[in-house]
């Protein structure tokens, strides 16, 4: 069975290329029926936060990318992978070390001056007939991982295609500190080995790493997973991502409005692609996706491009489902919804107008506040021309019928009445209503307030 995993450092938020490798990853399991684990790799308890974990998993939660297994964390396996680290020093594929860091780094200093590449020379790895030095009666070692020295290691990358690096390239890493404390690379062996993961698909930031790890799994005994290393995204100019292009928390995309379906469609066309296809379901997506399509050169985030999605998603979205997502922006705005005018019915007549959920609200509020137009709005369209055509609107609204139909009439003999030209009284009605010059068809608009608020709001201008 296909077995992936997303296995993100709680060191900060889930941001972009992360949820990007997490799509992937899930995507591909659903893709083969497969199993698809998360887990929060820990063990850098200086930087790791619980409020970096929960983002994480809000993140998760929010893009919709249900996990089968977990979440493990690895701070909770440190007894299994201490009892691994002295299986290991038992069988010889690892060894104790007790080189000092500033023995490391003279070490490092005279290579570098030599013109050699920075390593550990090996002093306290066995070696048959090697006699070692005495270890000091005070000091706690740490644990190396004893590389073999001669030939390679290579493996047939699923993005990247073969890799191969000479094991003379690689000096005996670090497995586990003085204190005893297992190192990143060394866990990541551990857990990708005992929760039988078959793929790993992570970021290319990974690929020193994976001779590394490869060479410890083969010394385990353990099944070499297959990998599959993501490029960089990078932002419009060309750069790496950072947070002036959007490599910021995931959350934050739903704090601006934009809906999960949007930000998942856009994630899944950054690298990889399936003929011109631009939107899909998820559903589709799965069914889709394979390794084969994604593209081993980075890919470039454009917010154009995820506007224009969530443009599109909102037009598609249930107007029910929209009000559920719209009312709690509006209750942190302090603004209280009531049933008249419906929630629903607002959205359902702005959702084709907006970008994005912030811009909903924005449209909904005017027609739940005390709302006092800008005076020089007001200055612009309530000229002396259009004010016996007001009058007259208001009259009969008091007695028309309230639907959308009856009011354009009801306009449309006003500005008849009076010699005007339809946008004269269409813009002063907008502005006197919402606030605002440019709606949706005004005969809508007006229907969707109470009769006795539009009268209210006309009557509070055309009086003065």
């Amino acid at each position: 069975m296909i077995r992936t995993r997303f296995a993100p450092s709680p060191t900060g938020f889930l941001h972009i290329g992360g949820a990007r490798t997490a799509l992937f990853s899930w995507a591909y399991a659903r893709h083969h029926g497969g199993e698809f684990v998360l887990r929060i790799e820990d063990t850098d308890v200086a930087r790791s936060t619980p409020e970096a974990v929960q983002a994480i998993l809000d993140g998760m939660n929010w893009l919709g990318l249900a996990h089968d297994e977990g979440p493990f964390y690895q701070m909770q396996r440190m007894d299994r992978y201490k009892n691994v680290i002295q299986d290991m020093l038992a069988a010889g594929t690892a060894y104790p070390c007790y080189t000092t860091p500033e023995e490391l780094e003279r070490m490092r200093e005279e290579q570098r001056m030599k013109g050699l590449k920075p390593r550990y020379d090996g002093t306290w790895r066995p070696e048959p007939g090697k006699t070692l030095p005495t270890p000091p009666s005070n000091a706690a070692p740490v644990v190396r991982f004893r590389n073999p020295l001669e030939g390679t290691v290579a493996w047939d990358d699923l993005v990247k295609g073969p890799i191969e690096i000479a094991n003379a390239e690689l000096d005996d890493l670090v497995i586990a500190r003085a204190d005893g404390t297992p190192t990143y690379n060394f866990c990541v062996v551990v857990d990708d080995w005992e929760m039988g993961i078959t793929h790993v698909i992570r970021g290319d930031d990974h690929v020193n790493n994976t001779p590394r790890q490869i060479n410890i799994l083969k010394a385990l005994g353990a099944q070499v997973p297959l990998y599959a290393h993501l490029s960089m995204i990078l932002g419009a100019d060309g750069l790496k991502l950072s947070k002036r292009h959007g490599a910021v928390s995931v959350m934050l995309y739903d704090d601006e409005g934009y809906l999960p379906e949007a930000v998942l469609n856009y994630l899944a066309r950054l690298g990889w692609s399936h003929g011109d296809d631009e939107i899909f379901s998820m559903q589709q997506f799965c069914e889709w996706f394979n390794l084969d399509h994604i593209t081993p050169s980075a890919a470039q985030f454009n917010t154009e491009k995820l506007n224009w999605l969530n443009a599109h998603y909102l037009k598609q979205a249930d107007s029910a489902r929209l009000a559920a997502l719209v009312r709690p922006r509006l209750e942190a705005r302090g603004v209280a919804v009531s049933d008249r005018p419906s929630l629903s019915a607002i959205i359902n007549l702005y959702k084709e107008r907006v970008g994005n959920l912030n811009e909903l609200a924005d449209a909904a509020e005017v027609f739940y506040i005390d709302l006092h137009p800008r005076a020089d709005i007001l200055v612009q369209y309530l000229t002396p021309e259009v004010m016996p055509a007001l009058a007259d609107f208001i009259a009969g609204a008091k007695e028309v019928e309230w639907d959308a139909a009856a009011i354009s009439a009801l306009i449309k003999a006003c500005i008849a009445r009076h010699g005007l030209k339809m946008p004269k009284l269409a813009m002063l009605l907008r502005v006197l209503l919402t606030g605002q010059a440019q709606t949706p068809s005004v005969d809508a608009v007006v229907a969707l307030f109470p009769r006795e608020l539009a009268v209210k709001r006309l009557s509070a201008v055309a009086s003065k």
